[in-house]
C-alpha cells in the first residue's frame, strides 16, 4: 500500500519545515504512568493491587484451517452494484482435526453451500460477517475439503468505514455504474488491505493466510480484464458476454486478490520472457510506456539487488478513477490512483517512479513474504519505501538518493513530534488502519538503511537473499528478518532491533565540541524524553575531521551513554568536524556550529544533507550572501532551489542570473523558483522575459510560474493567455488560471470552475474549491442561489468523499460570508436575497450532514 495519499490529504495541510542535521529536539507530548510498589506482608492480607495490568497485545491470527486453494467465477450486477459469485474453496485443518470452517464474509446473502467431494448441501450459520460451515465429518490435518459457495455481495450497502490511508472499506467499487457521467468511464475495481476483500468474496481473510487463485470474470465483451495470475483463456458467451478465465499458480495472501473491469487501454512488452502490461484509459494509451517507462529495468534491478528473481507468472499495472488509496501492491496486479495517469509532456520532471518502485519492490516484500500481522506492517511498508530509496541511487545516483532519505526523515519527525511515538512492531495499536503512518513506512525505511550502514553492502544483500529463500511464499515477523541477518553476518542483533524494531522513538543528541593541548573532544548527550523515546540509544557512528592541505580522517565511535565524552590526540585543531559524517542517524542532532564552520560543511563536505543543513543554518546571515550565490551553480537541483530562495535579486547581475536560470536549468523545479523569486521585483522589463518563457517552456509547472509572473506585472495580457488555456487538463495550469478567474465578477466562468471540480481527481481539486468560492463571493447573489445547486448535489452525491467534504466546505464558506453581509446590509432588498441564499445555504448544510454516512466526514462535519 502506498503512502503518498495519506500524507498528502491529511487535514490537506500540507507541513513544511526547513533545517539541519543539527535539528531542534522533538518535544511530545507524553502521558505519565505511576506504578505503586508490590509489597509483600506475611503477617496480614492485602487487597489486590488493580494499578497493575497487562497492556494491549495485537496476537497474529491463530490458524485453525489452512486455505490451499480459491477459485472464483464471478458476474456482476451494475444497477444494484452486486456481486454475483460462486466460491470454490479447497482447505484442510492446520493441525487439529475439525468438522467445522470458520470463513470472513461481510454483508453477504449466502444462497447454498455444497461439499463438492460429495455433492451434497452443508449447514451453516451466518451473522452478516463470520460464516460458519458445518463440514459432513471430522477432517484430519492430511484431508482436503472442497467447498462450493453460492452467493451475493453487496459492498455498496454495509456500513461506510475508512482510514487516513485507505478512504473506504468497501473492498469492491462501482465507478460510474449507470453511466451518468460523461466524463467519467464506468469501472469495478478492488482494495483488499487490510481486510476487506471478505467483502466480495469469502475467505479467510487474514495476512497470515494464503492460497493459490483462479478467477472466471463474465463481463461485457466492451470490457478489460483484470485479475492475479495469467490470462489463460478467454471465452465469447452466446449473451454478448465474455469470460476471463485468470489462474494465480503461486500462493499469496487473500488481501492481495484483485479485479478490475472497465474500459481500458493495455499496451503489452515483456521483460525475461514475462508478460508486463499497463492498462490505462483509452486516450492515454501513447502515453502508457511513458507513465511506466522504467518499469522492465526497475524489474531487472530490484531482481539483482536482492539476488532472488522476481518470483511471479506476471507484473501488470492498472490506473483506476476515484482509487481510495494511492496505490496497491496486488501480487501481478498493481492498481494505481489516477494521479499517476499523465501525458508525456505532465511527465517531464514528474515521472512516477518512487511510487512504480514502491509497489514493484512489495512484490518481494509483501507479496513473496508476507507480514504475518498488521503489527509487522514494516516488514511490508518499511522495505517498499526503501526500495524507492534503492532505486534512486541506482539510477540517479546517491545525492537524488539522499534526497529522497532526507524527506523521509522530516516526514517521520513531523509525525513523531504531532503525533507521539509508538514501537516500530506495535503490538498495542487500537485500528490496525493506524499502523499505515510515517512509523511502519518512513521509520522502517530509515531503520533498513542503518542496518545496511552498519552491517555493509555485501552482508546486506546476502541477509536479504537468504531472508527471501527461507521465507519465501509465507508469513513472518520482525525476528525472522534478525535472525536472517544474524545467520548471515554472524553477529547478534538483538541490540539492533531491540531499539529500532521493538522499542519507540529516536534520539535527541545536543553535541559539543572543543579543542584543548591536543585533545579533541566531542561530548554528545541523549536528551530524548525516555517516556516517549529510548532512555539510551546505542549509536555507531563516523565522525570526520578536516584538517589543512585538503586532508581529512575519518573516526568511528560508538554512542551508549545518556552522556558521552570522546577524546581524540590531534597533532593539530582540525578546521571541521563532521559529526555523523554518513548522515545515517535516524534522530536529531542539535550542534551550535559558527557561520564560518557552515561555510565550510557547505564548501568542503560531499554529500548532499550536509550541503543542504549548512544552506538552511545560513540563511538570514549576511556573512553567508556569496555562497548562496556560488550554491546557484551546485550540482544538485534541491541545493540550487533552497539557493535561489535567499537570493534578494536586488541588482542586474543577479536579476540576469535568475534569467538565466529561469530559461536553461535542466531541472523544471529550479526553473520554476527563478521565475517565482522575480516575481517579487515590480519592473515591467519583465514582461517580455514571461512571455518568452511561455513560448518555449514544456513543463507545465514552470509554464504556469511564468503566466503568474505575467499576470502580476501585466493582468490584461495574463488573462488574455489564460482564456486560451481553460482547456486545458494540466492540474498547475487549472489552478492557476482559476486563481485568475477568481477574481472576475463575470459569470462566464461558472462552466469552467463546475467542470473542473467535476474533472480533477478528488484532493487534487482542493484550490479549485477555494478559488471558486472567491469568485462566488463576487458574483451578484441570484447567479451565487443557482451555482450553489452544483455544490449541493456534490456534497450530497458523489462519489468522492474528499469532493463532498470540499463541497460542503464551500458552502459553510459562503454561509459564514454571507452571514457576515447580512451583519452589514442596509437595503432591504438585498437584505431579503441574503437571508434566502443563506437559508437555502444553511438548509443544505444541514441536509448533508443528515445523508452522510462516511464516520470520518460526520466527525469533521461536527464543527459545522
Amino acid at each position: 500500500m502506498n503512502k503518498y495519499l495519506f500524507s498528502l490529504v491529511a487535514t490537506f495541510l500540507i507541513i513544511s519545515c526547513s533545517g539541519t542535521k543539527k535539528l531542534v529536539d522533538v518535544q511530545d507530548p507524553y502521558e505519565e504512568r505511576m506504578l505503586d510498589t508490590l509489597m509483600v506482608v506475611a503477617s496480614k492480607i492485602k487487597e489486590p493491587d488493580t494499578s497493575f495490568f497487562l497492556e494491549t497485545y495485537n496476537a497474529s491470527e491463530a490458524r485453525t484451517i489452512d486455505l490451499l486453494h480459491t477459485k472464483l467465477d464471478l458476474r456482476f450486477d451494475w444497477e444494484n452494484q452486486y456481486v454475483l459469485g460462486i466460491a470454490d474453496l479447497k482447505l484442510k485443518p492446520f493441525f487439529h482435526s475439525t468438522s467445522q470452517v470458520n470463513l470472513d464474509a461481510i454483508g453477504f446473502d449466502i444462497h447454498a453451500i455444497t461439499n463438492l467431494n460429495a455433492g451434497l448441501p452443508l449447514d451453516f450459520e451466518y451473522d452478516g460477517e463470520s460464516l460458519q460451515i458445518k463440514l459432513e465429518k471430522i477432517y484430519s490435518q492430511n484431508d482436503i475439503a472442497s467447498i462450493r459457495i453460492e452467493y451475493t455481495a453487496k459492498p455498496e450497502e454495509l456500513p461506510i468505514g475508512g482510514s487516513q490511508a485507505i478512504t473506504s472499506d468497501k473492498g469492491l467499487f462501482f465507478i460510474n455504474p449507470f453511466g451518468s457521467d460523461p466524463d467519467k468511464p464506468m469501472q469495478i475495481w478492488t482494495q483488499g488491505e487490510t481486510e476487506n476483500n471478505s467483502r466480495w468474496f469469502p475467505t479467510i481473510d487474514k495476512p497470515n493466510e494464503r492460497c493459490t487463485q483462479e478467477t472466471l470474470l463474465t463481463v461485457d465483451q466492451k470490457y478489460e480484464t483484470l485479475s492475479n495470475g495469467k490470462l489463460v483463456s478467454s471465452k465469447e458467451n452466446p449473451d454478448g458476454t465474455r469470460t476471463d478465465y485468470w489462474v494465480m499458480s503461486k500462493p499469496h495472501a487473500p488481501y492481495l486478490f484483485m479485479i478490475a473491469v472497465g474500459e481500458f487501454a493495455v499496451v503489452n512488452e515483456t521483460w525475461n520472457e514475462i508478460p508486463v502490461s499497463y492498462y490505462v484509459e483509452p486516450k492515454y494509451e501513447k502515453d502508457a510506456k511513458a507513465i511506466f517507462n522504467h518499469t522492465p529495468e526497475m524489474l531487472s534491478f530490484f531482481s539483482e539487488f536482492t539476488g532472488v528473481p522476481y518470483p511471479w507468472e506476471k507484473f501488470s499495472q492498472i490506473i483506476v478513477r476515484d482509487y481510495v488509496s494511492g496505490a496497491m501492491e496486488n501480487t501481478t496486479a498493481v492498481i494505481f490512483g489516477d494521479f499517476v495517469q499523465k501525458t508525456e509532456r505532465e511527465l517531464i520532471d514528474a515521472d512516477n517512479d518512487y511510487i512504480v518502485a514502491h509497489e514493484m519492490f512489495h512484490h518481494w516484500f509483501g507479496d513473496f513474504v508476507t507480514c504475518e500481522s498488521w503489527s509487522n506492517l514494516t516488514l511490508n511498508e518499511g522495505f517498499a519505501n526503501y526500495g524507492e530509496y534503492l532505486w534512486s541511487e541506482y539510477k540517479y545516483g546517491k545525492q537524488a538518493a539522499d534526497h529522497v532519505r532526507y524527506n523521509e526523515l522530516r516526514g517521520y519527525l513531523n509525525s513523531a513530534q504531532n503525533g507521539g511515538t509508538h514501537d516500530l512492531i506495535d503490538f498495542e495499536y487500537d485500528n490496525r488502519e493506524a499502523m499505515f503512518d510515517a512509523h511502519s513506512y518512513n521509520k522502517g525505511g530509515l531503520v533498513l538503511h542503518m542496518l545496511r550502514n552498519y552491517v555493509g553492502e555485501n552482508a546486506f544483500r546476502a541477509s536479504l537473499k537468504y531472508y527471501l529463500e527461507q521465507n519465501a511464499f509465507t508469513s513472518v515477523e520482525a525476528h525472522d528478518l534478525r535472525l536472517a541477518f544474524e545467520k548471515i553476518t554472524g553477529q547478534d542483533l538483538n541490540w539492533f532491533f531491540n531499539q529500532w524494531f521493538f522499542d519507540k522513538g529516536h534520539p535527541n543528541l545536543e553535541v559539543n565540541h572543543s579543542f584543548s593541548d591536543g585533545i579533541y573532544s566531542i561530548h554528545v548527550m541523549q536528551t530524548q524524553d525516555p517516556e516517549n523515546n529510548a532512555a539510551i540509544f546505542q549509536l555507531p557512528l563516523n565522525v570526520e575531521f578536516f584538517f589543512s592541505q585538503g586532508k581529512s580522517e575519518i573516526k568511528k565511535i560508538i554512542i551508549n551513554q545518556r552522556s558521552q565524552v570522546f577524546n581524540f590526540n590531534l597533532n593539530e585543531k582540525p578546521e571541521f568536524v563532521n559529526f555523523d559524517a554518513d548522515n545515517i542517524l535516524l534522530g536529531t542532532v542539535k550542534e551550535n556550529l559558527t557561520t564560518e564552520e557552515n561555510i565550510f560543511q557547505y564548501k568542503n563536505c560531499k554529500d548532499f544533507q550536509d550541503r543542504y543543513d549548512a544552506l538552511v543554518a545560513l540563511r538570514g546571515e549576511i556573512k553567508a550572501k556569496p555562497v548562496f550565490v556560488q550554491a546557484l551553480n551546485d550540482e544538485f537541483f534541491a541545493i540550487r532551489r533552497l539557493a535561489i530562495g535567499e537570493i534578494n535579486p536586488s541588482n542586474d547581475i543577479l536579476i540576469n542570473k535568475l534569467k538565466e536560470i529561469a530559461e536553461k536549468d535542466p531541472k523544471s523545479q529550479v526553473r520554476s523558483a527563478a521565475i517565482n523569486n522575480l516575481s517579487n521585483i515590480d519592473n515591467t522589463s519583465l514582461i517580455d522575459f514571461a512571455e518568452n518563457i511561455l513560448k518555449k517552456e514544456k513543463v507545465y509547472s514552470t509554464y504556469a510560474e511564468a503566466l503568474a509572473l505575467l499576470y502580476e506585472l501585466d493582468k490584461e495580457k495574463g488573462q488574455v493567455v489564460a482564456e486560451t488555456l481553460i482547456e486545458e487538463e494540466n492540474f498547475d495550469i487549472v489552478a492557476l488560471i482559476s486563481d485568475i478567474f477568481s477574481s472576475s465578477h463575470d459569470s462566464k466562468y461558472i462552466e469552467f470552475f463546475e467542470k473542473k471540480i467535476n474533472s480533477i481527481n478528488g484532493y487534487f481539486a482542493y484550490p479549485i474549491f477555494g478559488n471558486y468560492f472567491i469568485y462566488l463571493n463576487n458574483l451578484p447573489l441570484s447567479v451565487v442561489l443557482e451555482s450553489e445547486d452544483f455544490l449541493i448535489q456534490m456534497a450530497k452525491n458523489n462519489a468522492s468523499s474528499y469532493k463532498r467534504y470540499l463541497a460542503t466546505i464551500t458552502l459553510n464558506n459562503l454561509r459564514e460570508s454571507i452571514s457576515s453581509k447580512i451583519d452589514t446590509e442596509k437595503n432591504k432588498e438585498t437584505l431579503k436575497m441574503l437571508q434566502n441564499v443563506f437559508e437555502k445555504t444553511n438548509n443544505a448544510i444541514l441536509e448533508i450532514i443528515e445523508i452522510e454516512k462516511n464516520p470520518q466526514l460526520l466527525e469533521r462535519y461536527q464543527g459545522l
